[in-house]
């Protein structure tokens, strides 16, 4: 999620054996090795920052017992809310939904029970968009219009603002939110007009939107498939295309496209009801064959995906968003995907699924991941995407875990549906003017292994890279990532390009996978934990970052999600929310300067640590109200009745 964050924090591992071989295993198991003199307890290690730092723990006691658990299961299974008690960032309305009695022992998958509570100070009292957009003139809405026209009165009940400075209007010149902004002390005049800058720097356009008009016609279906249609019927009546158009064109110096750039061919009108021949459809030739016709590129010719040695971040469900995407740019990744988008929420139009595929100016190389069940649907969208959107390849996600898509053919089960799993590829790749690349697991259940049966198979379908992650369905995180199963995958992908994928945290498990013979890394969990490990494995260190230096880029995301999201307090909610994920995965790093030994493996939980000052202290804590205690340093308090829940149950600290 794909297989990313939505399993990412399923469960931390209990085990740290499992078939990796990327380094020995901790001092103790699953504990990470922590500097005796850091060491506490629960007890002290909360009340340490209940007295925000005034006192500290007498160091005798500190290094007792500091684990106030049994080491047979993580510290994150243990909580998990089996006794009805709801985390610490909840509230009374969250407490009623997690009051249902737990029939599992240990939590799996996503946390379904949080209260899914859409602030209701967003619908009251809200500005009409013709004032915010300064055209009063004229209303969008008419006649019919609920929304608030005068803006003295939307002011007598604005909320306070947040900060005396506007990310927007600091960087651009212009804040686009007015006075609706939750930052607008900064540039509204006397009379509560929206100040511009004389000189106006436009913001860098994000690509990949959804046009209304293109919306409005897939939400009619009136939109015609006739490249994915016709691919569908040879592929009903038996007949398999003929290998893509970059195996068989011999390759042309300057032919390809480099990363990021623009191709006439890709960018195509959108689509639109017609009745005309098909775009695909074969053309009447007459003569023979010469050089003229071999050497031309031909306008369905696919672009060359080279990532070879790359670092590639894993489209990460929920974290994985533009806002922490640009983070990880910013820290070394090269490659990066969008979150796993529907294929059928993709084809009714709807907003909130479009919004995952959106591209932001720096990122270079950049894909989006489809999941789907159906050769139709799958087909269907891949058409669509290659006509409206930009990117440099489309993944197919064959990895997803959870109950909620593997039930339905999709993810995983597709392992074990090879018919419509070859239609599926077959016909995407025929419809697709960019790479089809697939992510795969080991398989379904934990002892059979199917990968290395299906990689030839990809190959020959039309795959132009696969990614493999070492760990099977039903494994989910009990083990560490089989690299040696990796190692023998590999020879059955040649030579099509495999990258791995699993337990990346340092550079010394970076360089043990490449060692394996793979093409390339994807990190997941590593970069959620820690987003500058793309710089660790290009500078061959470990960075021993500070506390002030987190916050610093916690600030960065907050920024890049109010540019993403809105500086109104709909964007400020969204960008906190998102936020309050991320630290759930960011509380599981332990810095570099007070481990036993380096490095820190991925399926060891920290103990209860003191930091080297308050702040690295609070950032070590698992509990949901601390977490929200750093979302006010930076997006200022939360409003009246704020619920905050992980997503995932294995988040669910304490």
């Amino acid at each position: 999620m794909a297989e990313g964050a939505a399993e990412a924090a399923a469960e931390a591992p209990a085990e740290s054996g499992g078939g990796g071989d990327l380094g020995a295993g901790a001092l103790e198991r699953g504990v990470a090795p922590i500097k005796s003199r850091y060491l506490t307890t629960k007890e002290q290690f909360h009340e340490f920052l209940e007295a925000g730092g005034r006192e500290k723990p007498s160091q005798e006691t500190a290094g007792g017992n500091h684990y106030d658990c049994d080491l047979s299961e993580p510290e994150a299974k243990r909580i998990r809310l089996e006794d009805g008690q709801p985390g610490e960032g909840a509230t009374e309305e969250a407490a009623e939904h997690l009051e249902q009695p737990q029939t599992q022992k240990r939590a799996r998958g996503q946390n379904k029970a949080r209260p899914h509570i859409k602030p209701s100070h967003y619908d009251k009292n809200r500005l009409c968009p013709s004032i915010v957009q300064e055209s009063a003139a004229k209303c969008f809405f008419g006649d019919r219009c609920r929304f608030l026209h005068d803006v003295s009165c939307y002011l007598e009940t604005k909320p306070a603002d947040l900060g005396p400075r506007c990310v927007l209007f600091e960087n651009y010149g212009r804040c686009p939110y007015g006075v609706t902004c939750r930052f607008a002390g900064a540039h509204l005049g006397p009379e509560g007009q929206n100040l511009v800058r004389e000189e106006v720097v436009p913001a860098p356009p994000v690509r990949n939107g959804l046009d209304k008009a293109l919306q409005q016609q897939l939400r009619k279906r009136k939109i015609h498939f006739e490249r994915a249609e016709q691919a569908l019927h040879q592929l009903g009546k038996g007949h398999l295309p003929s290998p893509t158009p970059s195996a068989t064109v011999p390759e042309v110096p300057g032919a390809e496209s480099a990363p990021g750039q623009d191709n006439c061919d890709t960018q195509q009108a959108p689509l639109a009801p017609c009745t005309g021949t098909p775009p695909s459809s074969p053309m009447q030739t007459c003569g023979p064959l010469t050089d003229e016709d071999i050497v031309r590129l031909r306008s369905c010719e696919k672009r060359q995906l080279d990532i070879s040695g790359k670092l590639y971040l894993a489209p990460l469900t929920t974290c994985g968003n533009l806002p922490f995407r640009r983070i990880c740019k910013r820290y070394g990744a090269d490659v990066t995907c969008g979150e796993m988008a529907v294929c059928t929420n993709l084809l009714q139009g709807q907003t909130s699924e479009w919004a995952l595929l959106k591209r932001h100016p720096c990122e270079d190389i950049f894909g989006v991941q489809l999941e789907g069940a159906f050769p139709d649907t799958m087909t269907k969208c891949a058409e669509l995407l290659n006509r409206t959107i930009e990117v440099d390849f489309v993944d197919i996600n064959v990895g997803c875990p959870i109950d909620l898509v593997y039930k339905k053919g999709g993810g995983c089960a597709l392992m074990n549906r090879s018919a419509k799993f070859q239609q599926i590829v077959r016909g995407m790749d025929q419809v697709l003017d960019v790479p089809l690349t697939v992510k795969i697991r080991t398989g379904v259940q934990e002892r059979v292994n199917l990968a290395h049966r299906l990689l030839p198979k990809l190959r020959d379908w039309g795959a132009a890279l696969v990614t493999l992650h070492g760990r099977s369905r039903e494994q989910r995180y009990t083990k560490l990532a089989d690299w040696q199963y990796i190692k023998q995958c590999v020879a059955a992908a040649s030579p099509m390009p495999l990258f791995g994928n699993g337990d990346i945290l340092s550079y010394e498990d970076a360089n043990c996978a490449m060692q394996t013979g793979v093409t390339g890394i994807m990190i997941a969990r590593g970069a959620l934990l820690k987003p500058w490990l793309f710089t660790e494995i290009k500078e061959q260190r470990h960075w021993d970052i500070s506390s002030s230096e987190r916050l610093d880029i916690l600030r960065d995301f907050t920024n890049y999600g109010l540019e993403h999201w809105g500086s109104d307090t709909q964007g400020v909610e969204k960008t906190r929310r998102f936020l309050l994920e991320w630290l759930s995965f960011l509380c599981r790093y332990v810095p570099v300067g007070l481990l036993e030994r380096l490095p820190q493996r991925i399926n060891e939980r920290p103990p209860y640590y003191l930091g080297r000052d308050y702040l690295e202290t609070l950032m070590a804590s698992q509990r949901a109200t601390d977490w929200i205690r750093i979302s006010e340093m930076l997006l200022g308090p939360v409003p009246p009745n704020f619920v905050f829940v992980p997503k995932h149950k294995a988040n669910a600290y304490k």
